[in-house]
């Protein structure tokens, strides 16, 4: 492709200059012979003047055709270079190298720089994708190996008779039961999520009636956790789903049970220009700067070596994104000078849709 690029601008550059060429000399030509003679009847006819006149048209052809040669040549490099370097790229792209770069070359054009910067940024959320699935499917792994070793574990005492079959045991077997099925629930909205198919039952609500709900339910469980809680519950009246955004603040109450006990929890719901937010902001250890773009990733956690001991799957933030997004807003973490975290989630304030 570069080469036939090439030799297309060549012979544009050639086709340019001849074509200028043949204009201009069978211009003079024309005049010389033809208009030259009727304007002046009576001028002395010089033949040697004609033939330094030619001679000299087709010095200057071989001049013209010369610099149109080269400029048509650097022109060529300067466009097909930054091409032969994305082409070049994509093809390790293709072979499964997503950390291929395409190299700008200088003096290009602006276009170029513009496709070579895309196509690099187009590359790094390949290859932070690819990082992420890879990352994923072993998290995944991670999640699902301990219950399921402590259920066949149980089973088999249970089996060997070295278990006691009571309904404390069974109680415990079912509850790890839930936390797998949990955890595959969470993994089935995050897909759904990602593929635009996550359903919404879109209807008329007020986030500080949904809050206060998912607070009273909450509330005995972060009394336990030792959470001293404040509410500022202003009305935010949008169209969205109940049942998901009620998942989405229970996730950050939890997120605050877990890893901010013994705190001063307040949630804050109101309005802001053409958008309506939930906000929950704690006062515990909070999250370093560098890790707040990581905090919605999959199965992250602040401390990696931090497993489900404290109860959680490194589902939650990701799930309150999605439930967001889904809506048309953003889950972000908030920047402020205390300590602790703080979480919004903000939606576009919107009228219900109309039933027919």
């Amino acid at each position: 492709m570069a080469g036939n690029l090439n030799s297309r601008i060549l012979r544009a550059m050639v086709g340019l200059t001849l074509t200028a060429f043949a204009v201009v000399y069978f211009g003079l030509m024309a005049y010389f012979f033809f208009i030259y003679e009727w304007l002046y009847p009576d001028a002395i006819y010089d033949e040697s003047w004609r033939l330094g006149d030619t001679v000299m048209v087709g010095l200057l052809l071989a001049i013209g055709l010369t610099t149109a040669s080269l400029i048509g040549w650097r022109l060529a490099r300067r466009i097909v270079a930054p091409l032969k370097s994305v082409a070049e790229a994509a093809r390790l792209v293709a072979a499964g190298d997503f950390s291929a770069r395409a190299a700008l070359p200088p003096a290009s054009f602006g276009d170029a720089a513009d496709l070579v910067a895309d196509f690099n940024r187009m590359a790094e959320r390949l290859q932070r994708a690819e990082a992420e699935l890879a990352y994923s499917n072993s998290a995944i792994a991670h999640e699902l190996r301990t219950p399921l070793t402590i259920l066949r574990g149980r089973l088999q005492g249970l089996l060997d008779g070295v278990f006691e079959p009571k309904p404390q045991l069974f109680g415990r077997l079912i509850a790890h039961v839930d936390d797998l099925s949990a955890i595959v629930e969470e993994l089935r909205s995050l897909a759904l999520s990602n593929a635009g198919q996550l359903d919404l039952k879109l209807a008329s609500l007020d986030l500080a009636v949904e809050a206060g709900e998912a607070l009273d339910a909450m509330e005995a469980e972060l009394a336990d956790a030792g959470i001293t809680l404040t509410r500022s519950l202003g009305s935010a009246v949008t169209s969205a789903d109940k049942t998901r955004l009620r998942q989405a603040f229970v996730a950050l109450l939890e997120n605050c049970r877990r890893y901010a006990p013994k705190s001063n929890v307040r949630v804050e719901t109101g309005v802001d220009g053409d958008a309506v937010f939930f906000r929950c902001s704690d006062s515990g250890p909070g999250l370093p700067a560098e890790s707040h773009a990581r905090a919605f990733d999959r199965f992250w956690r602040a401390d990696e070596s931090r497993g489900r001991s404290l109860g959680g799957s490194g589902l939650g933030l990701p799930i309150v994104r999605a439930i967001a997004r889904a809506h048309g807003g953003e889950a972000l973490i908030l920047a402020h000078g205390a300590p602790g975290l703080v979480v919004e989630i903000r939606l576009p304030r919107r009228a219900a849709p109309i039933s027919n």
